[in-house]
């Protein structure tokens, strides 16, 4: 008995021995041959190191006029963004703007309030060259850490007609994206100055279909996208993907206490977002009413909105201070709204097109004010849509010139454009 327990203890041990070097064979074996076919066997990235320095963000830079900002401008600094980790947006001067295209609608500070409040955009620039110079170009590299300078397809081109973005070309650090079909500056002050015109020559019996064909995008005089006057008129087509690709995608908690503001958001300017602003600091959630544009029209006149609701929606959803909103909210605000979007506070600012609405046998805010949830807010800016309308009417003759200049180089862009594909 004691022989044979001597024998399986002998032949176990003969077996983990001869495991021992099988696998070790094996290793040395498999070490040849990393050898001889010149791989090396490497440390993981230092990304992946724990207590090693991880890679810095990759930093794009955007520039551009951004006056009279729209959904347009929102869509590229969008696209910008997701082509590096973080946004710097360089904001044209006034007096370069001048020189290059003709005096802005809207000033700087105003340009500057609007760039910032875009959610994409983590740091502006202001007095931005129109043209990237060497010298800015080294200064964006060395003191921003920018990676890329990024522009859209279409061409960018200075009095001269050289290209602003030469030396970014140039230098192998430009990216481009794809630009916002159907909306442009040119295109908003157009809208403009064709009501200008239509109300000049006393064109009363037009201004519901005026009114209807700036918010759906259509001229009766049009051919191709141009009006007898020379004005573009939008093409602008709104799809489901974009307003996703705007969206927070974000629901309010069932506890949250949430913010209610409601108006038109016709062209989309600075005094919005700073209401929008002062609102989302009251509570956890800003749910923003936009109205129609049927009821634009009745509150505002025919003229009104020049901007479509789909637009609209678009430039509000854009700002970082908004967390969600009603495409085509109603002008009253009722029990069961209040209810269904578990509304805790109605707010409205001073400043607004038409603050006669308490004098009104049907207050828009009577509901919310006989619960006691409704507040008014000081407006910090005194700006609204037709401030910014009568800054276009003031100043008509020289944006005339300003878009006769602009439509030429747009009209050759819309004949030669190719596809683009974006995200």
């Amino acid at each position: 008995m004691g022989s044979r327990n001597a024998l399986i203890e002998e032949l176990t041990r003969s077996s983990n021995l001869f495991f021992a070097f099988f696998v070790g064979g094996l290793v040395l074996v498999a070490s040849v041959i990393v050898f001889h076919l010149g791989f090396a066997i490497t440390p993981p990235p230092a990304i992946w190191r724990r207590g090693r320095k991880k890679r810095r963000p990759v930093r794009v830079y955007m520039d551009g006029c951004f006056d009279m900002m729209h959904y347009g401008h929102c869509n590229a600094l969008r696209q910008a963004r997701a082509l590096g980790d973080e946004l710097v947006v360089g904001v044209v001067s006034d007096d370069e703007i001048t020189a290059n295209k003709g005096p802005p609608v809207t000033p700087l500070h105003e340009r500057m309030i609007m760039v910032a409040a875009v959610k994409w955009v983590d740091e502006v620039i202001p007095d931005a060259p129109y043209a990237i110079t060497e010298e800015f170009m080294k200064k964006l590299f060395t003191e921003y850490d920018i990676d890329y300078i990024i522009h859209g397809d279409d061409p960018c081109l200075l009095p001269d007609g050289t290209d602003a973005y030469a030396l970014a070309k140039k230098a192998g650090r430009y990216k481009q994206i794809k630009r916002t079909e159907g909306v442009s500056s040119t295109d908003i002050v157009g809208r403009m100055l064709l009501c200008v015109r239509e109300r000049s020559i006393g064109d009363s019996h037009n201004h519901s279909t005026l009114q209807r064909q700036f918010s759906h995008g259509h001229d009766q005089k049009v051919d191709d996208g141009v009006s007898a006057t020379g004005t573009r008129i939008s093409h602008f087509l709104p799809t489901s993907r974009r307003i996703v690709q705007f969206s927070n995608g974000k629901a309010a908690s069932p506890d949250a206490y949430i913010v209610y503001i409601d108006g038109a958001f016709d062209l989309f300017h600075a005094g919005h977002v700073e209401i929008l602003r002062i609102a989302r600091e009251l509570g956890d959630f800003l749910l923003v009413g936009i109205h129609t544009d049927q009821t634009v029209s009745a509150t505002r006149g025919a003229h009104r909105p020049i901007m479509s609701l789909h637009e609209r929606s678009l430039s509000v959803l854009a700002c970082r201070y908004v967390d969600e909103v009603i495409i085509g909210a109603p002008r009253e605000v009722s029990k069961d709204m209040i209810t269904t979007f578990n509304i805790s506070l109605v707010v409205h600012g001073t400043v607004a097109e038409n603050m006669d609405f308490l004098k009104e046998d049907l207050n828009p805010f009577a509901v919310p004010m006989a619960m006691g949830i409704y507040q008014q807010l000081k407006s910090p800016l005194d700006i609204t849509t037709s401030t910014i309308i009568r800054r276009i009417v003031e100043n008509h003759e020289a944006y005339q010139k300003r878009n006769e200049k602009k439509e030429a180089s747009e009209r050759k862009y819309y004949e030669n454009k190719s596809y683009v594909s974006a995200d």
